[in-house]
């Protein structure tokens, strides 16, 4: 089948790289040159681990190709998937759905013939009625039906997540719509992935009720481990211990300093406004969106009480920027309000990040960070190592060499990386989350 994806952002050039791996002849579409330039010489502008492979292969075999003119790309295309960006929209929290209806705008200027029209950006309640309404307004006779097939891939793992995904939501109850996404994800069958075929509306909410749903567990283990703390007890083992049930299960029970990246922080806003615009507030995810925030300002104080008080005058050294490990996303990462409230308690900062360097420096441009080249380099003269990110280059250090290396042997484990006794046991004054 042919394929349009329009944005070759995170959503749209893995998928349009997954859908050309299963067969099909896919055009991925940006406005942005220099993006497509990069991509036509075989640069990924983000890192996705094995994105590039996978690009380069399908590139290579002709199923996958870029482009500026989205004429180009949804002419005689069976498919056309819109996956461009819904920000936070500045002063109400709303998901700013301006290159959903401009890029349906585009759409309906290029029709041609029967074209299944797919939201692939994470959008609220209706979004989709309102690109049915522009596709109609602007072309009363085409044929088309308009269809909701969110993602839920994760950043680090995201090529696993679409070629063995838990379940495919599909939204449409059009039979003909339905055929041509059968189609699509007809590889999928042979693993037997539940295709979930539901209504629009229904399949948009399941998004942002799934992440939604993610970021409450998250952010019940993180006050869960503030417990612990005042009553002696683990988190580790309290979330081992919860995990097991299988009701409840081990995931996103994970202690940490919040949750961050391009999903969670923007999804569980939109879905609270939806609800108060329909008079249905919902105030669990209201104070997991507050309990967050408040969470990564509370752990710069974690590091300043474990530099016994004050960090004036004082070298704190950073392990990891990204909200998470295997990616180069700085998106609402906890490191963003960490590292300024550090220094702006007097602090010298210094860092190092395997893949978010580049894009930290933009959002974290401040002259007391030093930035490093690499894990070792962040410990020289430091009055305090503070482990942010967990990248597995992290997880097994030379603890004599670190202790060697710094003013004063105090680490603030954010993310529990190691055990309580084997960091004592070398010497180090130690802190953790819930432990």
């Amino acid at each position: 089948m042919r394929v349009s994806m329009i944005g070759t952002g995170y959503v749209g050039l893995v998928s349009g790289a997954c859908f050309s791996e299963f067969g099909h002849e896919v055009v991925c579409v940006d406005k942005d040159p220099s993006k497509i330039e990069r991509l036509l010489r075989g640069e990924i502008p983000i890192y996705e681990p094995g994105l590039d492979d996978l690009v380069a292969r399908n590139v290579k075999a002709g199923r996958l190709s870029f482009t500026l003119d989205l004429a180009e790309g949804v002419n005689d295309a069976d498919a056309v998937f819109i996956a461009v960006g819904t920000p936070s929209r500045r002063g109400d929290g709303h998901a700013d759905l301006s290159y959903v209806y401009g890029a349906a705008r585009e759409i309906a200027d290029c029709m041609d013939g029967y074209t299944v029209v797919v939201n692939k950006s994470t959008v609220p309640v209706g979004t989709g009625d309102e690109v049915a309404r522009i596709l109609r307004e602007a072309r009363p006779d085409a044929e088309f039906d308009v269809v909701s097939n969110p993602e839920f891939l994760r950043e680090g793992s995201a090529i696993e997540d679409f070629m063995r995904p838990d379940r495919v939501v599909i939204g449409t109850e059009r039979a003909r719509a339905q055929e041509v996404m059968r189609q699509l994800y007809r590889p999928l069958y042979l693993i037997e992935t539940p295709l979930v075929f539901t209504g629009r509306r229904t399949s948009e909410l399941i998004k942002y009720a799934a992440n939604t749903f993610l970021a409450t567990k998250i952010t019940f283990i993180n006050e869960v481990a503030e417990l612990c703390e005042k009553v002696g007890a683990d988190v580790q083992d309290v979330a081992r211990g919860i995990g097991l049930d299988g009701r409840i299960g081990r995931k996103f029970l994970h202690a940490g300093p919040g949750y961050g990246g391009s999903c969670f922080p923007k999804d569980t806003r939109a879905l609270v406004h939806t609800a108060r615009d329909y008079g249905s507030p919902l105030r669990i995810v209201e104070t997991v969106i507050d309990i967050n925030d408040s969470r990564k300002r509370r752990m710069a104080d974690k590091v300043i009480a474990a530099c016994e008080g004050s960090v004036a005058g004082k070298t704190v050294g950073i392990l990891g920027l990204t909200f998470k490990p295997n990616t180069d996303d700085m998106r609402e990462a906890p490191s963003l309000d960490i590292v300024p409230a550090l220094l702006g308690a007097g602090a010298t900062v210094r860092v190092f990040d395997p893949e978010g360097m580049g894009e930290a420096r933009k959002l974290l441009n401040q002259p007391q960070i030093l930035w490093c080249d690499g894990p070792y380099d962040v410990m020289e003269a430091a009055d305090a190592l503070v482990i942010l990110t967990e990248w597995n280059q992290f997880r097994a250090l030379d603890l004599d060499r670190v202790k060697s290396l710094m003013a004063t042997p105090v680490m603030v484990d954010l993310r529990n990386v190691y055990k309580p006794e084997d960091t004592r046991k070398a010497g180090f004054v130690y802190h953790s989350v819930g432990r």
